[in-house]
């Protein structure tokens, strides 16, 4: 039995591992930012935060065309149809450009959409300093995931791999030269940090289309000629299919968004307790992810042949996989809470023996959070690997606002838990989706139901 597993296990690990470690790398550029400027002062910390999130939302809302289109391609390449993994990986990125075209003006005119959202009249004027040049990073971030996903679909994970680890020590320079003003450079601040993660992401897009272009293997798709012509049947369908994975996305980041504002309703030391929890949970869902996006194209390629055994074998060892290291960070977060949470905090800060209570109880949580979080984010690349995109995000949209949110509200407020209520609601928001998507899968596509939405392309 254990055999009959083996060669999926290995495969699985080798197009995940490389996408785990891609995923904590552009994490790691991320926080690198926020170190650097938070170095630079409190002001422009604060607008960073407030810039970032901003882009996030907008980047969750566009990721879809993108992440969609790994499956398709996995499908395509099985089934040798060399035309449809060009189509559409054009038209994932044909949408990735005309998306961040259309949201740009959100961002270049942002700031009386802050102040509306209730900033301070500085932040808001430095997120939109930010945002007015970091805005137009919004471009290659996408049509570099959509390069990811068509590289992912070819196996050639370590690749995106170390471009995005290549992006890391280039930012870091880049912000210390910028956002301080070394080697004659102006002192910028925040739009510093913005010119440079902007510099760092067309470096990256770069990088991965002369790699996409370069590569003798994937040559026969002609990826770029012609790049031009607009092809509105593969357009319609990468529309159709991208668009529930952004929607989804967004209502799983906007869950934890309204999770951040009702913390900081608790308490202040509450707050600061929940985003450390928060932060640590995040650093392990990398790997859930990364098995995800294996996930997808594993299934898609055993869609492509039409072998429901081998998708039934190949969705139970990511799930495996993902369980694995679930239960592996779980006994982390239970059996080193307060050394975990003290790593955030200066010892000598009067507020940090409060904070670690806190946050060694939000780590209970998080560690029932890590079986739920993994199972949902699997079972939904799983989803993608067939197609199947428009029923998971009403899933989604039920599973986390229709349930999590009100149960958490309830529990924190109504029935006056608190920070543990809250979590203990995103936990029960989290479960319903995966045993709803799990649900989905196993009792259709993994039977050999073949009647996912499959676009024409």
């Amino acid at each position: 039995m254990l055999g009959r597993y083996a060669p999926h296990v290995a495969a699985t690990l080798s197009l995940g591992l490389p996408l785990i470690g891609s995923h904590l790398a552009r994490m790691a550029i991320g926080v690198s930012d926020t170190v650097m400027v938070g170095w630079y002062g409190v002001e422009p910390l604060a607008a960073l935060v407030i810039a970032t999130s901003f882009v996030i939302i907008l980047f969750f809302l566009g990721m879809g065309f993108g992440t969609g289109v790994m499956g398709l391609i996995a499908t395509a390449l099985a089934r040798g149809d060399e035309t449809e993994v060009r189509r559409g990986t054009r038209m994932a990125l044909w949408l990735s450009g005309i998306f961040s075209i259309l949201v740009m003006p959100l961002m270049w005119w942002s700031q009386p959409i802050l102040l509306a959202l209730g900033q301070t009249p500085l932040t808001a004027e430095l997120s939109q300093d930010y945002l007015r040049i970091a805005g137009w990073g919004l471009l290659p971030m996408l049509a570099g995931l959509t390069l990811n996903s068509y590289l992912a679909a070819l196996e050639r994970t370590q690749v995106v791999m170390w471009v995005t680890l290549a992006g890391l020590p280039l930012n870091i320079a880049l912000n210390w030269v910028l956002i301080f003003g070394n080697l004659g450079a102006p002192e910028l601040g925040v739009r510093g940090a913005a010119i440079a993660s902007l510099s760092v992401q067309t470096v990256q897009l770069a990088m991965l289309a002369a790699y996409a272009g370069w590569l003798p293997e994937a040559r026969r798709f002609a990826l770029f000629q012609r790049f031009w012509r607009p092809d509105w049947p593969a357009f319609r369908a990468i529309f159709r299919l991208g668009l529930p994975i952004g929607i989804t996305m967004l209502a799983e980041g906007g869950l934890f968004v309204a999770s951040n504002v009702m913390m900081g309703w608790i308490g202040t030391q509450e707050l600061a307790a929940h985003g450390i929890a928060l932060q640590i949970a995040s650093i392990t869902f990398m790997a859930h992810l990364g098995l995800s996006n294996a996930a997808t194209v594993r299934v898609g390629q055993a869609k492509g042949r039409g072998d429901a055994e081998w998708m039934r074998d190949a969705a139970v060892t990511v799930t495996a996989l993902s369980m694995g290291f679930a239960i592996l960070a779980m006994a982390v977060y239970l059996i080193f809470p307060e050394a975990l949470v003290m790593m955030y905090l200066d010892p000598a800060d009067p507020q940090a023996p409060a904070i670690v209570a806190i946050g060694a109880g939000l780590l209970f949580y998080a560690a029932l959070f890590q079986l739920t979080d993994a199972l949902q984010v699997v079972v939904l690349g799983l989803l993608r690997g067939v197609h199947d995109t428009r029923v998971p995000m009403l899933i989604a949209g039920f599973s986390y606002w229709v349930v999590g949110m009100p149960v958490a509200y309830g529990l924190a407020f109504v029935a006056g838990v608190g920070a543990r209520g809250l979590w203990l609601g995103l936990v029960v928001g989290l479960t319903v989706a995966a045993v709803l998507l799990l649900l989905r899968f196993w009792r259709g596509h993994a039977r050999g139901d073949w009647t996912a939405p499959h676009p024409a392309v």
